[in-house]
């Protein structure tokens, strides 16, 4: 089973930058498109980014020219690059492999990412 560990979440004052992490346990990960997703309490998770296996990206319109995903499958690891951050942008980030409306493996922990105004 493959496990997801997402790193790299903290505390920025609003027009700052982070960068995230999520890390995949297991040999298969480089087949998969992956997305970042975040969440705030009460709400439903949103898709905020996504990339194929293949390296093309999608965006949320609401993070569309501040943020970035990229992967780097010899590490199992994609990436989100998050810049000119928003108090918005204040939620859990997780990352998962879409599979229509679901994903493939079980979420990870996510990373806190909050933005102070």
């Amino acid at each position: 089973q493959v496990q997801l560990v997402e790193s790299g979440g903290g505390l920025v004052q609003a027009g700052g930058s982070l960068s995230l992490s999520c890390t995949a346990s297991g040999s298969t990960f480089s087949y998969y498109a992956m997305s970042w997703y975040r969440q705030v309490p009460g709400k439903q998770r949103e898709l905020v980014a996504g990339i194929s296996s293949g390296g093309n990206t999608n965006y949320a319109d609401s993070v569309k020219g501040r943020f970035t995903i990229s992967r780097d499958n010899a590490k199992n690891t994609v990436y989100l690059q998050l810049n000119s951050l928003k108090p918005e942008d204040t939620a859990v980030y997780y990352c998962n492999a879409p599979l229509g409306r679901n994903t493939v493996w079980p979420w990870g922990q996510g990373t806190q990412v909050t933005v102070s105004s």
